[in-house]
């Protein structure tokens, strides 16, 4: 069963005198963390976001009720999290965190590659699969078509097809 609470980004520091927060955000850009009014410590305390906007590499944040800059410290390495609920998800795509653990199988050699172990998305074309093989070793396969041809959410798996030379 997939998770309610998804985590999406961490406080790292403080920003003024005011109480703004520094967050990193773990959305698929900081812009995307901008968009919420509502937010979540430890999975259940709802905070209001007041005003949120992206500066350089971090989302500068001002939580209702967070007003100095001792109770923004206060918040120092606490991680935010979002609910599902109030996320409107394309059809086509999926929470990174919802498939994480699930097994890969790769439809040109009709055998299971191994399980997903990451999801990386510091490529600016497409993500990166990072798959752990049934042997132990790391491989990277694309995030793309042609090479990922379905996610199958009710089995737990990833139907990937490889070329040669991709995974050996």
């Amino acid at each position: 069963m997939p998770k309610q609470f998804l985590e999406a980004g961490k406080i790292v520091g403080t920003h003024g005198v005011r109480g703004d927060l520094k967050v990193q955000s773990w959305c698929d850009s900081p812009e995307v963390l901008c968009d919420f009014d509502t937010l979540y410590l430890d999975e259940k305390t709802p905070v209001t976001v007041e005003k949120a906007q992206v500066h350089k590499n971090v989302v500068l944040m001002h939580l209702k009720g967070i007003d100095t800059v001792e109770a923004a410290e206060a918040l120092r390495g606490r991680v935010l999290h979002l609910d599902r609920e109030d996320v409107d998800l394309p059809d086509d795509l999926v929470f990174i965190q919802d498939i994480l653990g699930f097994t890969v199988h790769d439809r040109r050699t009709d055998r299971e590659v191994g399980k997903l172990r990451d999801v990386l998305t510091t490529n600016p074309a497409h993500d990166m699969y990072e798959i752990k093989t049934t042997e132990g070793r790391l491989v990277y396969v694309p995030a793309a078509k042609p090479f990922l041809q379905e996610i199958d959410m009710q089995a737990g798996v990833i139907y990937i097809e490889s070329i040669e030379g991709l995974l050996e």
